[in-house]
């Protein structure tokens, strides 16, 4: 009876190493897409997205694939929480802003710190905050590009129409969002043709499969592609099971039909 007790220890210790292994991965999952509606002006448009940092310090790892590799750097929100003291939040922009200029959403746990210090932190560093904005990006023969980012939407502070009315009306259109349900507002005659977000960590840990929320990946609404990202870091418990940790390396190009070309892990 003790070697079956010690044995099932012995299971659960290793089961929890493993989880623990997984939530400290630095996964950079590279996607090709091609939309017909991207300016052929523009080339190729490469982001490094990055969402759910927590309390998590961003690997040099990460930085080695990506760099020389992106335009731009996204942070979908949640760049830390509660606990996480605000010099490691500066070390990790720090890093990222290696990779090219930073843009960032808040997230639900970016407020449960001194936000107010973050913002001027953020702002003090050279990153631009999406807070229901949108920036403007144009190519030589005048073509546009438009990057925009609501604040969080579960506690009413996401204003979507702000950040169209910002934008430009015949741009190509990239919405960042923390949490997906902002899809819940999105209209055809947005058109918006990629979403951003991160939140739900995939579930975090799944079992057989089976999690809180759907596991990340893209899907399509309409004319919309949304990518949903397991995120970087964790909540709760350092923990993973069935939804690995990941960034993002996405081309944007321009092409016949809206699909995704290709996917690989770096």
């Amino acid at each position: 009876m003790l070697s079956i007790i010690l044995g099932f220890l012995l299971l659960a210790v290793l089961l929890l190493f493993y989880m623990w292994k997984l939530a400290r991965q630095n996964n950079v999952l590279e996607h090709h897409l091609a939309f017909r509606n991207f300016p052929k002006s523009f080339g190729e448009v490469k982001i490094f997205f990055i969402s759910d940092i927590h309390k998590r310090i961003v690997d040099q790892t990460i930085i080695n694939k990506v760099r020389g590799k992106t335009d731009i750097v996204i942070i979908g929100g949640d760049l830390l929480e509660i606990g996480v003291p605000l010099s490691r939040a500066e070390d990790n922009v720090r890093k990222l802003k290696e990779l090219g200029p930073v843009y960032f959403v808040w997230g639900n746990n970016d407020y449960e710190v001194d936000y107010h210090e973050l913002d001027a932190l953020l702002l003090s560093m050279g990153v631009r905050i999406l807070d229901n904005t949108a920036v403007l990006f144009q190519s030589q023969s005048g073509d546009k590009l438009s990057l925009m980012g609501v604040d969080y939407i579960e506690w009413g502070r996401a204003d979507l129409n702000q950040a169209l009315a910002d934008s430009e009306e015949d741009s190509f259109k990239i919405l960042i969002s923390h949490c997906p349900r902002i899809m819940n507002r999105v209209k055809e005659e947005h058109h918006i043709s990629l979403v951003l977000s991160g939140h739900t960590h995939g579930g975090q840990i799944r079992l057989f499969g089976i999690g809180k929320y759907k596991i990340g990946g893209f899907f399509r609404k309409g004319d919309t592609q949304v990518l949903t990202s397991n995120g970087y870091g964790t909540s709760l418990l350092p923990l993973r099971l069935g939804a690995k940790s990941e960034t993002h390396l996405i081309y944007l190009t321009h092409g016949k039909e809206d699909k995704i070309l290709n996917e690989r892990n770096l």
